[in-house]
């Protein structure tokens, strides 16, 4: 086991959302501001909600669950109502409430980003979703029962696999 670093991380660039740092040997990305991310697990009538969209970094599409930023457009937001905001532009459908599951490191040796899962409950479609303009977001709709086929025909398609799926396929990979 390696020792704690000591002292604080140096700031090497810092732009809107994303501060690059450096400590000591270590460089690693983090969301500036203090801004977080939710990601919504949406379950409406036995079919979770996905969205597909174009990822800058990955220079393509991918299959996610819908998530947003807590906290970009409004200091001190909570979860819960960043959560629902998000469902709602990305998918359509407005939850009546909204539980937190847990907070969740999705790349750590690189990114000191978390992420906070939520369950979204009591679904109502209020609209088609797909983002606000110039994300251009499929929205899917698809039977938790075939999870694992539907990604794996998106993967085929040649789309990337955001790693927080694995919450809807984790069952079957341990089978």
């Amino acid at each position: 086991m390696s020792k704690p670093l000591s002292g604080t991380p140096d700031i090497v660039w810092q732009g809107k959302f994303i501060t690059v740092r450096k400590w000591d040997t270590w460089e690693y990305v983090g969301r500036a501001r203090g801004i977080n991310a939710a990601v919504i697990l949406a379950i409406v009538d036995g079919d979770v909600l996905l969205v597909e969209q174009f990822r800058v970094p990955l220079g393509g599409r991918c299959l996610e669950l819908p998530a947003g930023l807590v906290g970009d457009t409004e200091e001190g937001e909570g979860i819960e109502l960043a959560a629902s905001r998000e469902l709602e532009e990305e998918t359509g459908y407005r939850p009546e409430k909204v539980e937190v599951v847990g907070r969740f490191a999705s790349s750590p040796g690189m990114v000191s980003e978390t992420f906070c899962l939520v369950r979204a409950l009591g679904l109502t479609k209020v609209g088609e979703g797909g983002g606000v303009p110039g994300e251009n977001i499929t929205v899917h709709r698809v039977p938790v029962a075939n999870i694992a086929d539907f990604v794996a025909a998106k993967r085929a398609e040649g789309l990337f696999i955001d790693v927080k799926m694995l919450v809807l396929l984790g069952a079957g990979l341990l089978a």
